[in-house]
């Protein structure tokens, strides 16, 4: 193998449906059940990039060689434009390759495809070494801080999305204006809601088991349109990794209904598709939090000490931002309450269940990188010894407890200016990322939107 260090998904991986060990692979393509395996590398974006590989060819040359790519997979805009001042990659060095390892513990079947199986990748480059900014590296290394420690992180994800009974091509053709949402109401918690968009949910709660994701629950939310998808909990890059596949296979599932989804961190002016994060800390003797309660207060403060200065790792867009809105069950406020949902960090269940939960992530995030935030805010704390301030208790939006950035630019500026950051990933890392926010946020400023010409226009 091209990378030889242990993986850090879930150890178990192999004995849940769906998922296949690489000798049931081999034996599945001996057989025809399997002629075609989705190698795919995670881009800044979150979004799955790769390759459509031949079966015999992954197992007989891929499996334990890995595949070639070109390494401006990392260096590009949500258009796929190569950019300048990143790390990974540019016009100076030739625009080069790195090679995509597949992960084996990643792998499994594709089931809302055809005789399919899929597998993540890491990037590493021609001597072996890890690409440093790709998102799955950065969360590895933040694990690997933590088993230093003997500790592990459960980790779980609370994905929305809307629903809209156009198509992609046909959203598109519309410039993605007077798009129809599968409910006409506010369908939070509706069980006649979900069967407005029945011929999407009812494949993805049907396939995604089938492909080795355990989802716990599926439930209508408050926007029009809008359905919440809750992930059992895995460690951080099993978690991940299921998060972002599902992505992909809603938005393939979707296409092939008809329709389509969008995990826009807000799609109009009412409420907004989140991505809570939940997260607690174990060791060799079990759930830790509700064990250690220094530990949990100091895991705690640092989540509070440092969001701020990581928000561009949770709300990556300039979108993102327009989530951040009182009373819309986003949060506002950088502080904690007990089961109050008008905080950044929720402290949820009891005993070994006690875990935080981080409510500043919207659907668009890259669960990789948040995830990373989370776990090197956490340890910031317990290496300063923080204590959280006291718990809020009523509504965090009136409260004066520090707020999360206002815009995208105020968010890069706190990252690339964060001591904390540059120790957790690495000053390079940092620089690549903020960069790459910088870039999005020059095409936003160089463009027009709508509003100013509905708002700057003469008027008769």
């Amino acid at each position: 193998m091209l990378d030889s260090r242990e993986t850090t998904s879930s150890p178990s991986a192999s004995s849940v449906t769906g998922r296949l060990a690489p000798d049931r692979l081999r034996s599945m393509v001996a057989a025809g059940e399997i002629d075609t395996v989705l190698l795919a590398l995670v881009d800044m974006q979150g979004r799955l990039q790769g390759k459509q590989l031949g079966a015999h060819h992954f197992v007989a040359d891929v499996l334990d060689h890995g595949a070639g790519a070109c390494a401006y997979l990392l260096s590009v805009d949500v258009e796929m434009t190569p950019q300048e001042g990143l790390l990974t990659s540019s016009w100076e060095t030739g625009h080069g390759d790195f090679t995509l390892v597949p992960d084996v513990s990643s792998l499994r079947l594709a089931s809302w495809r055809p005789r399919t199986a899929i597998c993540i990748a890491d990037a590493v480059w021609p001597g072996g070494e890890p690409v440093l900014p790709s998102p799955r590296e950065i969360l590895r290394q933040q694990v690997e801080r933590l088993a230093e420690r003997g500790w592990t992180a459960s980790t779980a994800t609370e994905l929305e999305f809307i629903v809209h009974r156009e198509s992609y091509a046909a959203a598109r053709e519309q410039r993605y204006q007077h798009l129809t949402p599968a409910t006409a109401y506010n369908g939070d918690y509706s069980l006649l809601g979900l069967r407005a968009a029945d011929s999407v949910l009812d494949r993805l709660a049907a396939e995604m088991p089938r492909s080795g994701l355990e989802l716990e629950s599926v439930k209508g939310e408050a926007n029009l349109g809008q359905f919440e998808i809750n992930f059992r909990h895995s460690t951080p890059l099993d978690a991940a990794d299921g998060h972002s596949i599902f992505k992909h296979a809603a938005k393939e599932i979707a296409t092939e209904e008809g329709r389509a989804v969008t995990f826009m961190a807000k799609w109009d002016e009412r409420e907004g598709n989140s991505c809570h994060l939940h997260l607690s800390l174990a060791d060799a003797d079990g759930p830790l939090f509700a064990r250690d309660e220094r530990l949990f207060e100091h895991f705690l403060a640092g989540q509070l000490a440092c969001t701020r200065e990581l928000t561009l790792l949770f709300a990556p867009n300039v979108n993102s931002y327009k989530r951040f809105a009182g009373h819309s069950f986003a949060p506002t406020a950088i502080a904690w309450g007990r089961d109050n949902r008008t905080c950044a960090i929720r402290a949820v269940g009891a005993g070994s269940s006690l875990r935080l939960e981080h409510r500043a992530p919207g659907g668009d995030v890259n669960p990789y990188l948040a995830l990373a935030a989370m776990i090197a805010a956490g340890l910031h704390g317990v290496d300063e010894r923080l204590d959280p301030e006291p718990a809020v208790v009523g509504n965090a939006y009136a409260a004066g407890s520090p707020r999360l950035p206002a815009t995208l630019g105020d968010a890069v500026t706190s990252f690339r200016g964060s001591e904390m950051a540059a120790r957790a990933f690495g000053a390079d890392v940092v620089s690549h990322y903020a960069r790459a926010a910088e870039i999005e946020l020059d095409a936003y400023n160089a463009a027009v939107t709508d509003w100013e010409r509905v708002r700057g226009y003469e008027r008769f």
